[in-house]
């Protein structure tokens, strides 16, 4: 089977390896010192570690909302000391200015 993928319209022959196929058979050899293998993996002790990671994780997490929480509550109980004080302020000067337009002689009213 003929394709035309080469510029020019050439048709590719099925004997001819394509572009990418030689690209993988021309790779450069590598430089530099030839390095061993890895060493194995011990995946019990891998897992092990990965568990305590994961554990000293939710700890700290649990850690961090605890104390998240607590400065929200302290944050929420110093928003409602203020607004119990400002109230407070409110009704006090409500009272005095209450007290003060009764020592006030009433308004007749004439015909």
């Amino acid at each position: 089977m003929a394709s035309t993928g080469r510029r020019g319209g050439a048709p590719v022959r099925e004997d001819e390896p394509r572009r990418d196929e030689r690209a993988e058979q021309q790779a450069p050899a590598p430089q530099g010192p030839v390095l061993p293998p890895p060493p194995p993996v011990d995946y019990g002790v891998f897992m092990q570690g990965l568990v305590q990671a994961m554990q000293m994780q939710a700890h700290t997490q649990v850690a961090l909302q605890a104390q998240l929480e607590a400065q929200f509550d302290h944050r929420t109980l110093d928003e409602a000391l203020s607004a119990a004080c400002r109230q407070e302020g409110e009704m006090e000067q409500y009272l005095e200015e209450k007290k003060a337009s009764q020592k006030r002689p009433a308004a007749t009213f004439q015909r």
